[in-house]
């Protein structure tokens, strides 16, 4: 079980979680190593520039929503440099990043879930 995967079973269980994921994929939003939080999110009001802790096709990413289904409760996920991951149903959508290196993102009122812990690894 990979790391992500670890993160997304807390999540899924209501916490709330600080980590640091490793990577490149996400710069300049997020860089390799830089601690993120994320926290459970209620997936019917994900909009286009949120960065969600999603499952695609079998993996997990921490990656953004670049296109919204809410018709067939879906949303499509994708790096920020143009790699498309593919869609994914909204109950494989665990969390939503509300904070990278201690700096809340914008946008995020009002989508998370109630989180019942903090958790920091």
């Amino acid at each position: 079980m990979g790391a992500l995967d670890a993160v997304t079973g807390r999540v899924a269980g209501g916490a709330t979680v600080a980590f640091r994921p490793s990577g490149s994929s996400m710069v300049p939003l997020i860089r390799s190593r830089q601690q993120v939080v994320v926290a459970p999110v209620d997936p019917s009001k994900l909009e286009i520039g949120d960065i969600v802790l999603a499952r695609v096709a079998g993996t997990v990413y921490l990656h953004l929503v670049s296109s919204v289904d809410p018709a067939k409760k879906r949303v499509q996920i994708s790096n920020n440099r143009g790699r498309i991951n593919g869609w994914t149903s909204h109950d494989r959508v665990f969390g939503i990043c509300v904070a990278v290196d201690g700096v809340t993102r914008s946008g995020v009122e009002g989508k998370t879930l109630a989180a019942d812990s903090n958790d920091s690894s």
